[in-house]
């Protein structure tokens, strides 16, 4: 219990919690191993449990009916996913939840999670904290989705991805059209037309950025 209570304290959300209430979420708080690919949690599926990230990353996901699908987010250690379809009347997951690596992560039932919100104001606070950073990290979802062409959603991506004008992490055309809300298709046309207009150039795996002040025109054009 110690131990897992020292774990969850390094959890985002609940770091700030008092002693007291950090060992109550301990008490309910199911430690579980997840390998890599393997679904935690199914979009449309009845909400079982809130998830906290100890170690490893999981990937986010909304699928259209075509079946393509929609990065919401990655989450990583100290960080948690799922948390607000215990709130609501008979609530189902909203995204698919699938493990990238091997990944350990803290499952409280949601039934648990709403009796201890109820007993614990400094939990319901954090919690409500938490809400309204994945309200704002949505809006600026849809704001890049609707107002920004792909070639600009691309650029953008490309930029805040980039350390030292090189994307080191070996994207697929795939992954990023997952990210990105397109398809991969379209991904490869666009990643061709930067590199024709020496925006980019492509360093085996790796990505080089050529032109930070064009690719940043091609984000806010």
């Amino acid at each position: 219990m110690n131990q897992d209570a020292q774990t969850l304290r390094r959890i985002r959300l609940l770091a700030n919690l008092s002693p007291e209430t950090r060992s109550r979420v301990a008490e309910v708080a199911v430690r579980r191993t997840y390998e890599p690919e393997e679904i935690i949690i199914l979009e449309g599926a009845p909400c079982r449990a809130a998830y906290f990230v100890a170690d490893g990353h999981v990937r986010v996901v909304r699928t259209s009916r075509d079946g393509r699908e929609q990065v919401l987010s990655q989450v990583g250690p100290g960080h948690s996913f799922n948390t607000v379809p215990p709130f609501r009347p008979q609530g189902v997951n909203h995204a698919t939840a699938q493990a990238i690596e091997t990944t350990t992560l803290y499952a409280i039932l949601g039934e648990d999670l709403v009796r201890l919100v109820t007993a614990c104001p400094d939990l319901a606070l954090a919690l409500l904290e938490d809400f309204a950073d994945r309200l704002d990290h949505l809006t600026d979802l849809v704001e890049d989705l609707s107002l920004r062409t792909v070639r600009g959603r691309l650029a953008h991506f490309l930029l805040n991805q980039a350390e030292s004008d090189t994307v080191t992490r070996q994207w697929t055309q795939a992954e990023m059209a997952a990210r990105l809300g397109t398809v991969r298709e379209m991904i490869g046309r666009t990643l061709r037309a930067f590199a024709d207009a020496e925006l980019i150039r492509f360093d085996r795996q790796r990505i080089e950025l050529l032109d930070r002040e064009g690719l940043e025109r091609e984000a806010h054009g």
